[in-house]
């Protein structure tokens, strides 16, 4: 009995020394905490906002790729609808998370929410091109009414007028028609077309790879895309092309993916995350397409739709299971 008193004696004596270890640790742990006005303080210090903001850049482009891996790979239309909403709620969100912190810290942590915002609608656009683009690419009468548009094109005049402005090689321009007609003869599939503008990506830049003009010379690269491609739909439009629908859908789309492209070398090229490149490279942003929205989607599936009808082609159905797809018919 008097063994038993003993042993709960020092049970409880044990129990009283670890409580007051216990309390000991946390009173350490509380004396090695910064007050809030201090850490609020610290935190407009410029290397720390510096270093806050590449944590978020980092986080968020991890939630990118998590969101979209792939931007050409089909995936439900509710789930890029899902990612749009979300991503038009972010910056909103924020601000109100951070109302009574200083102005200095909002602007730095609501700068890359609203780069990453940008960058998933930008990918959620280019996924719902992607995939209306698809079902034109795979349309044998659709592929040779363009070709043949294609070849009425006067692009001696495009040349003629854009050099001017673009100063491009003439034997690169004439290159690049040779190929673009090339490879829509072969009808080829959305995959190999990427294959192809990443191609062109790489020829027009390995003269600057390795220089601290890298990202101005992407800059100008797709000024350049951009200016040539809408003299080609210009020459389009007063021919009054059957198949321009076809051409502007397809436009957009690798404008886009040629944004797309563009990111990515100039973020591997600075050592940014392209997040980064799209918040703080702010030079690049202004050049992105406007990401489509449901209505601009639904509106450009009308155009296509027309043409195709007006071709007597027969028309490729989306699938069912995708109640929230914007492009009712190709």
């Amino acid at each position: 009995m008097k063994g038993e008193q003993l042993a709960a004696q020092e049970r409880r004596g044990v129990g009283s020394v670890g409580s007051e270890r216990l309390r000991h640790v946390r009173d350490e742990e509380h004396k090695g905490t910064l007050p809030r006005d201090q850490l609020i303080t610290l935190c407009k210090y410029e290397p720390i906002l510096k270093r806050m903001r590449d944590c978020d850049h980092i986080l968020y482009q991890a939630l990118v790729e998590i969101l979209i891996p792939d931007v050409l790979r089909p995936v439900p239309s509710t789930l890029t609808q899902a990612v749009g909403n979300f991503a038009k709620s972010l910056e909103g969100w924020l601000m109100n998370a951070m109302s009574e912190l200083p102005p200095e810290i909002v602007r730095a942590k609501v700068g890359v929410v609203s780069a990453f915002a940008q960058t998933l609608r930008s990918y959620a656009s280019l996924n719902r091109l992607a995939q209306a683009a698809r079902a034109v690419l795979q349309n044998t009468s659709q592929i040779n009414q363009m070709l043949g548009d294609l070849n009425r094109v006067d692009f001696t005049n495009v040349q003629e007028q854009a050099s001017w402005v673009c100063q491009c090689e003439e034997g690169m321009v004439q290159k690049l028609e040779r190929d673009f007609k090339l490879t829509l003869q072969q009808q080829s599939s959305l995959d190999q077309w990427a294959s192809w503008l990443d191609n062109v990506v790489t020829q027009v830049l390995k003269h600057h790879e390795g220089t601290p003009s890298f990202p101005k010379a992407a800059r100008q690269v797709l000024l350049r895309w951009s200016f040539y491609s809408s003299m080609v739909i210009r020459d389009l439009t007063l021919r009054s092309a059957a198949s321009f629908g076809s051409f502007h859908l397809i436009r957009l789309l690798y404008d886009e993916y040629m944004f797309y492209l563009v990111e990515h070398r100039v973020a591997q090229a600075t050592g940014e995350r392209p997040t980064a490149v799209m918040g703080e490279f702010g030079d690049l942003t202004p050049l992105s397409p406007t990401p489509l929205d449901k209505d601009d989607m639904s509106d450009l599936g009308s155009e296509v739709d027309t043409e195709s009808r007006s071709m007597g082609e027969p028309l490729v159905k989306r699938e069912r299971s995708d109640p929230g797809y914007s492009l009712q018919e190709i």
